[in-house]
């Protein structure tokens, strides 16, 4: 006589997975893309209108639907952008007519930033950076990534200077904002168009 076999009862089966899966759903984390992390100013009333700007205190780069860089109307490359871009902030020679003018009006007036211990000269200068509709997203990651990395670079080394370590590494909200201050992140980006190339 041949035995009977016993089913298995899978209802509660069903059930252990079901609580298994929300288990997992709410117990695991998410990993977030941040993107390029920027704080953008707020936009302007209507009615005021925007500042001007000399030719002299701004430092143009253009990218290409070809993904090739224009840095002040001559040809450039990424390897040298960051230095270019730490020249033009940094102003070392305040006499040059085509560097950058520093805040106030008057050269000879430093801002005063008592931590910093006493007057230091902050750059009028501005990047301007228009990107083609064309370009690619790899480099225009990699022209911000220098462009951050020029600001980033010289905001250490003011650090070092007065505080003896980098600008990553202060806990100090005093130090943070007058290093901050002292080299602003002024980055104006353009809405893209086609500018070409070839």
């Amino acid at each position: 006589m041949a035995r009977k076999v016993t089913e298995i009862n899978a209802g509660s089966m069903a059930d252990i997975a079901f609580l298994l899966l929300i288990f997992f759903l709410v117990t695991t984390t998410m990993d977030i893309d941040t993107g390029i992390t920027r704080k953008l100013p707020p936009p302007p009333p209507k009615d005021v209108e925007p500042p001007k700007v000399k030719e002299r205190n701004t430092f143009k780069v253009l990218v290409n639907k070809n993904d090739r860089l224009l840095v002040n109307g001559k040809p450039g490359s990424i390897g040298l952008l960051r230095q270019q871009a730490k020249e033009f902030l940094s102003n070392p020679n305040l006499k040059n007519p085509t560097s950058p003018e520093n805040m106030p009006e008057k050269r000879d007036e430093p801002v005063s930033l008592p931590i910093l211990g006493g007057d230091v000269y902050v750059t009028k200068g501005i990047i301007s950076l228009k990107n083609d509709r064309g370009t690619s997203y790899d480099m225009y990651i990699q022209v911000q990534n220098e462009l951050a990395a020029a600001i980033r670079e010289l905001r250490d080394e003011l650090s070092k200077q007065y505080f003896g370590i980098k600008f990553g590494q202060l806990a100090d909200d005093t130090k943070i904002k007058a290093i901050k201050k002292a080299i602003p992140v002024a980055i104006s980006e353009a809405e893209p168009e086609d500018i070409g190339g070839n």
